[in-house]
């Protein structure tokens, strides 16, 4: 049987731009996605611990170093600057894989510095 399991977290992201007349997806930092292994395009749960909305939607890739967060197009109305987001990723494990598996989760600091990988 295979289960749908954390695959990769940016846990606290903070949003550094909400733009709603741009595609949709959310833009992150090059350097936050290879941290963890997430890449554009890639389905990803956004939770905003702020107000508590939640929402799917792609990556797409922002330039390195910059620290962007941006959520774009209608998911730009649950979330604003300065908001707090859980960025998961998800993938599917046989039963043998689940018991070694363990997600890649970067802990981010308030200008999207990575202070801890897991």
């Amino acid at each position: 049987m295979l289960r749908f399991v954390l695959r990769a977290k940016l846990h606290k992201a903070t949003v550094t731009e909400a733009d709603l007349t741009y595609e949709g997806s959310l833009t992150v930092d090059q350097d936050l996605l290879d941290a963890v292994g997430m890449v554009e395009h890639e389905q990803v749960q956004c939770a905003n611990v702020m107000n508590g909305e939640r929402f799917t939607t792609y990556l797409f890739s922002g330039p390195r170093g910059s620290g962007v967060v941006c959520v774009n197009g209608a998911a730009a109305r649950l979330a604003a600057p300065g908001d707090k987001l859980i960025v998961m990723t998800y993938g599917l494990a046989s039963d043998d894989e689940i018991g070694s598996f363990r997600p890649r989760v970067a802990f981010l600091d308030g200008k999207n510095r990575i202070l801890r990988l897991s």
